[in-house]
């Protein structure tokens, strides 16, 4: 993810131990932190789960070294109880853990998780002398109250313990200036602001680049084969799949290609995936009518909807669309090698981003690789978003289906070849050659390197 550099390597090599109660290979911005520790001279331990496997960068560091984590999974009794018993496994095995794997100057702390990580990190640095550092992307007493009532037991504790044991830390980092904000006039915590900005791997790329990329992919996935055709070979000597072809002289788009349409999500809560069903909907009927009625309006592509992502709710949600029956709107979720998904990422006509943040604090880092690819994006609009998206100049916001319908349809209305929204497109990517000049190695170096070498 980050490229290998020359290491600075200080006088006295310092040790830092990155904590992540969650999965480290689905953790990116806790990826990037310990490759720009680790590319500046310190020894990095990752201590967290192993559910993905992190990409090779982090892997082959010579100077990281992964810590697993065992989860342990509770199926029988009440959901407190499990969660309580889930708790205490967890206190014991990450507490354990920390001292087994060796001494270290900093323990840099990923919340959320709260509970049991902030207590224990900080029980942790405080018997060993070892200097505390949080990164705030999120609260988690918020997105524990997507599922639970307000005023419930669970989320009162998990306020309290975040509120307490995030005063305790020497340094903290956080997401946006509103988090910013407001943990320090909430809870007196003073944080610096790191902005996610994206790693050199996402840029804009070739044709040929796209075009291996969906070879590869057709593969195993049918829908970005040619016209769903089993072969990719037309027989006249030119390459195609979906979106591209080869002749003669190289590599091109297909000039009858669908519109490609990309989003990541969680399949969770706070990403409302029912928004971008019933976009898409509308955009089906919307289509079907452009063809049955004579009307001078703009005509519209196919669409290709490619979701990645792992979660909760997605099985539930490739169910509905299997019932949908589309014939003018194609939705693939295919699972990406981690060097396949900066290439998807900018082989895509527009970005979808549906997260809403639980605290209307954090920014959705998806969007920062988007934007690092040269992807134009739709963002699901909520009280910081504006801190990274500016609607008409580097993408759109919307707040329902149906303002994202209407984005849709006027993005893609006579795709390829509507010189009126090519010109937007191109404004807006112009927009984003500015966003692409902070790059997370020179962001990090100039701001969270300094808290490290203290």
């Amino acid at each position: 993810m980050v490229p290998k550099h020359d290491y600075n390597i200080m006088e006295e090599t310092k040790t830092v131990k990155v904590v992540v109660l969650g999965d480290i290979g689905r953790s990116p911005r806790m990826q990037y932190h310990a490759l720009s520790l680790a590319n500046n001279g310190f020894k990095v331990i990752i201590i967290s789960y192993l559910e993905t496997t992190p990409p090779r960068e982090v892997i082959d560091h010579p100077r990281i070294s992964v810590t697993k984590l065992n989860p342990i999974v509770f199926h029988k009794g009440p959901k407190l109880v499990q969660y309580v018993l889930k708790a205490i496994w967890q206190t014991i095995s990450l507490f354990l853990t920390l001292f087994v794997s060796g001494r270290c100057d900093y323990l840099l702390c990923q919340n959320p998780p709260a509970i049991p990580t902030l207590p224990v990190c900080r029980w942790y640095c405080l018997i060993t002398r070892t200097k505390f550092v949080i990164d705030w992307h999120n609260y988690a007493y918020s997105i524990m109250a997507l599922a639970l009532p307000p005023d419930h037991l669970l989320v009162k504790l998990s306020k309290f313990i975040e509120r307490y044991f995030g005063q305790t830390s020497q340094y903290n980092l956080c997401v946006t200036y509103a988090m910013k904000a407001n943990l320090l006039n909430n809870w007196e915590i003073q944080a610096t602001v790191l902005y996610d900005r994206p790693p050199k791997l996402f840029h804009p790329i070739t044709v040929d680049e796209k075009h291996k990329l969906f070879v590869k992919l057709s593969q195993h996935y049918p829908q970005f084969r040619s016209l769903g055709r089993e072969h990719l070979n037309s027989g006249d000597g030119v390459i195609k799949t979906a979106v591209t072809e080869v002749g003669g002289g190289g590599a091109q788009l297909r000039p009858d290609r669908p519109g490609v349409l990309f989003s990541s999500t969680s399949w969770t809560p706070d990403e409302d995936f029912s928004v971008l069903m019933q976009a898409l909907q509308v955009y089906e009927t919307t289509y079907s009518l452009s063809e049955t009625t004579e009307t001078d309006k703009p005509k519209l592509p196919k669409l290709l909807c490619v979701i990645t992502g792992k979660g909760p709710m997605k099985e539930n949600y490739i169910n509905q669309i299997s019932k949908r029956n589309w014939k003018h709107v194609t939705v693939v979720t295919p699972w990406l090698e981690a060097c396949d998904y900066p290439t998807m990422v900018a082989s895509a006509d527009l970005g979808v981003c549906l997260h809403t943040s639980s605290s209307g604090l954090d920014l959705p880092m998806k969007v920062v690789d988007m934007f690092g690819a040269g992807l134009p994006v739709c963002a699901y609009d909520f009280r910081c978003l504006d801190e990274l998206v500016k609607n008409e100049k580097n993408g759109y916001i919307f707040k329902n289906s149906h303002e994202l319908s209407e984005k849709l349809i006027e993005w893609f209305q006579d795709f390829p070849n509507n010189e009126v929204q090519n010109d937007k497109a191109a404004k807006m990517k112009s927009e984003l050659k500015d966003f692409q000049k902070s790059r997370w190695e020179d962001n990090w170096n100039l701001i969270a390197k300094k808290i490290f070498e203290s």
